[in-house]
C-alpha cells in the first residue's frame, strides 16, 4: 500500500442533524413528548373514526403522521449509531431500549390503522371529499390493502408489543455475531468487511484463503445461525397463518405494492435466462482465466488483464458526481451536499455494519448512507448506488413522512439508474478496447449480481419457508438448498468446495427483511427499460424521470411507468430488461 493511499481520509458520518449523542437531553424530551401526545391521540380518536367529521378525520391523519416522525426520528438515530458500532456495548444498550420505548409509545396509536381498515367504504369515500384526507389517500389505500389480513386488536397489540422480544431480538443477535467474527488469514485476524473485500482480491491465492477462512468462520457459528433462521421462519409462518397469507412472499408484495403475478413473471423470466446470462459469462470467464472450471471464490475475480489499480475517495466522488451532473444538474447538486455535509460514512472499521445502506430517517432531516470503501471499482459503484438512494429519498421528502417512503420495488429504481449513469460515464471515458472491455465484464457481473444471484437468493428463501412449515431445517439441509440453487444458477463453469454449502448464513436480508431480494432484481430490470428508453431519446425524460422520483409513494409502479411507455405487468417487461444483460455478453463474446 502506498502512502497516498495510507494517508487517505475516508469520511465518516455526522449525526449531530439528528442528535448530538445518545445523552442528549432532546432524545429524552422528544421521547417525553411522543409518550404524552401519543396517550392525548388515544383518548381524542380511540373508536372514534367512524363518527367524527371529514376534517377531524384529516386532521386526526396529520397529528398521526407528526407523532410518527419524532419517534421515526429517535430510533432512526439508534439504528445508524448501532450499524456504524454494533460491538460497543452502551450502542446496543442504546438500541435495544430505544426500541422497546418506541414499542411501547406506538402501542398507544397502534388501535388507529386498525380502526381505519374497520370503516365502511362508503363512510371513508365520504371522508376522502376532504382536501387534506384525499392528499392522503395513496397511504390510506396501502393501509386498507391489509384489509382481509388484519386480527383482533388485542392480538395486534401483542404481536407488536412482543415485536422487540421476538423478531427484533434474533435479529440484533445476527447483526452482533457478524459484527464480532473475525476471521483468520495469514495469521491476522480480519473483519468481516476486509475478507469480503479479499475475495475479490487479483490474487487467486489472496481469494482462495479468504474464502476458506470465511467458510470456516461460518461453520463455527452455523448451528446458531441455523438456530436464528429456523425460528424467524416459523415465528413468520406462525403469523402468515393467523392472517391467512396464501403465500410465504404475499406479505412482502402488499408491502411492495405489487401483485404477485408480477413478481411470479420476474423470478420465471430471470430463472428461464440462466442459462443465457449466468451460465454463458462465466463459461467466458473461465476460458478468460485460463481453466475449464472456476473455483467459487473466482466469481467475483478480476480478469487477468484488468488493472486493479487503487481508486482514491477523491477520484470516485468525483466520477460520480460528474455521471449524476452530466444527466441532470439538480441530481449532481444534491449528491454533492452529501459530501459537504458529512453524511456518508465509508470509513471500514471493525463492529461496522458490512454492507450498504441510504436511511431515509426523517423528511425533517434527510439521509445518510453508509458503506465502507476500499478504492475498488465495485466501491465506487456502490457510491453510485447509494447516492441514487439518497437523492431519491431527498426528492421525496416534501411528500411528507408518510408519502415519502417508497415501496421497495421502486426504491431501487434511482439507485441502479445512477449506477448505470456511473458506469455508461467511465465506458465513454475510457480510451483503449482492453479497458472498455474490461468494463463491460465488471458492469455484466453486476448485474448479473443484482438479477440472477438475487432471484436465486429469493428461490432459496422460498424453499427454506415452505420446507420450514413441515418442521426445523438442519444445518445440513439449509446448506443442500443453498448449493443445489447456486449450482442451478451460476451453471457448470464452477466447482464448490464442502465449506461454500454455509455462505448463505451471512446474507443479512434473510435475517432482517424475508423476500427483500427480488427488489433488486425487479429494480434491475426496470432500470434496464427505462435506461434503453432514455438512449433512444425518450422526449422530456429527465423531466418525467424528476417528476417519478418526487412521486415518493404516491403513486404505484403502473401509474408510475406509464409516462414513459413502460408497463411491468406485460410479460415482454422484464425479457426487454433481460436483454440489455444479454445484450453486453454479446459485445464481449464478440470482442474476443
Amino acid at each position: 500500500m502506498s502512502n497516498a493511499i495510507a494517508k487517505e481520509i475516508i469520511p465518516k458520518w455526522n449525526l449531530e442533524d439528528l442528535y448530538t449523542g445518545m445523552q442528549a437531553p432532546e432524545i429524552l424530551n422528544d421521547l417525553k413528548e411522543a409518550e404524552a401526545s401519543a396517550k392525548a391521540f388515544s383518548s381524542r380518536y380511540k373508536g372514534k373514526l367512524e363518527v367524527i367529521n371529514n376534517i377531524g378525520f384529516g386532521q386526526s391523519i396529520q397529528e398521526y403522521e407528526s407523532l410518527n416522525e419524532v419517534l421515526a426520528r429517535v430510533m432512526s438515530y439508534a439504528q445508524l449509531l448501532f450499524s456504524a458500532d454494533a460491538e460497543n456495548p452502551d450502542v446496543a444498550a442504546f438500541y435495544q431500549d430505544t426500541s422497546e420505548r418506541v414499542t411501547e409509545i406506538s402501542s398507544d396509536t397502534l388501535f388507529y390503522e386498525l380502526e381505519i381498515n374497520r370503516l365502511d367504504d362508503a363512510i371513508l369515500s365520504k371522508k376522502l371529499k376532504h382536501q387534506v384526507t384525499n392528499n392522503f389517500k395513496s397511504w390510506i389505500d396501502s393501509i386498507r390493502a391489509y384489509r382481509p389480513y388484519q386480527l383482533a386488536d388485542d392480538v395486534e397489540k401483542i404481536l407488536h408489543e412482543k415485536s422487540v422480544t421476538g423478531r427484533a431480538s434474533w435479529s440484533r443477535l445476527f447483526d452482533e455475531t457478524m459484527a464480532g467474527m473475525r476471521f483468520e488469514v495469514d495469521s491476522r485476524k480480519i473483519s468481516n468487511s476486509e475478507i469480503m473485500s479479499r475475495m475479490s482480491d487479483k490474487d487467486h491465492l489472496v481469494r482462495k484463503k479468504a474464502a476458506k477462512s470465511f467458510g470456516a468462520g461460518l461453520e463455527q457459528n452455523i448451528k446458531l445461525f441455523s438456530l436464528i433462521t429456523n425460528t424467524l421462519a416459523k415465528d413468520k409462518d406462525i403469523e402468515d397463518k393467523w392472517r391467512n397469507f396464501p403465500r410465504a412472499v404475499s406479505s412482502r408484495n402488499l408491502s411492495n405494492q405489487v401483485e404477485d403475478e408480477v413478481v411470479d413473471a420476474l423470478a420465471d423470466a430471470v430463472k428461464h435466462s440462466y442459462k443465457n446470462l449466468a451460465h454463458r459469462y462465466y463459461k467466458l470467464k473461465a476460458k478468460w482465466l485460463g481453466v475449464e472450471v472456476m473455483d467459487y471464490w473466482d466469481r467475483n475475480a478480476p480478469l487477468p488483464e484488468s488493472d486493479e489499480a487503487h481508486i482514491s475517495w477523491q477520484d470516485a466522488k468525483e466520477t460520480v458526481l460528474t455521471s449524476y451532473k452530466s444527466f441532470e444538474p439538480q441530481l449532481g447538486k444534491i449528491a454533492e451536499e452529501f459530501f459537504k455535509k458529512k453524511w456518508i460514512d465509508a470509513d471500514p472499521r471493525e463492529g461496522k455494519d458490512s454492507g450498504a445502506f441510504s436511511h431515509p430517517t426523517v423528511p425533517s432531516v434527510h439521509p445518510y448512507i453508509l458503506m465502507n470503501y476500499h478504492g475498488k471499482t465495485r466501491d465506487v459503484m456502490t457510491l453510485a448506488h447509494e447516492l441514487g438512494h439518497g437523492i431519491h429519498q431527498t426528492l421525496a421528502a416534501p411528500q411528507g413522512h408518510f408519502l415519502s417512503d417508497t415501496p421497495l420495488t421502486l426504491a431501487e429504481t434511482a439507485s441502479v439508474f445512477g449506477e448505470m449513469l456511473t458506469f455508461r460515464g467511465m465506458l465513454k471515458a475510457a480510451r483503449e478496447a482492453k479497458t472498455r472491455r474490461i468494463m463491460l465484464a465488471s458492469k455484466v457481473e453486476d448485474m448479473l449480481n443484482t438479477v440472477v444471484r438475487q432471484i436465486a437468493f429469493y428461490t432459496f428463501e422460498e424453499k427454506v419457508h415452505t420446507e420450514r412449515q413441515d418442521g426445523e431445517l438442519s444445518a445440513d439441509r439449509l446448506g443442500e438448498i443453498w448449493l443445489e440453487i447456486q449450482k442451478e444458477s451460476l451453471g457448470p463453469a464452477f466447482k464448490f468446495d464442502e465449506e461454500y454449502r454455509h455462505f448463505w448464513a451471512y446474507i443479512p436480508h434473510f435475517i432482517h427483511s424475508p423476500f427483500y431480494v427480488y427488489s433488486y432484481a425487479f429494480g434491475d430490470c426496470l432500470v434496464n427499460s427505462l435506461y434503453d428508453v432514455f438512449e433512444k431519446g425518450y422526449p422530456g425524460f429527465q423531466d418525467k424521470y424528476l417528476d417519478m422520483l418526487k412521486a415518493g409513494g404516491t403513486l404505484r409502479h403502473k401509474e408510475l411507468l406509464a409516462p414513459f411507455g413502460l408497463d411491468a405487468t406485460d410479460p415482454l417487461f422484464w425479457q426487454r430488461g433481460l436483454g440489455v444483460v444479454a445484450g453486453f455478453i454479446d459485445d464481449l463474446e464478440k470482442s474476443l
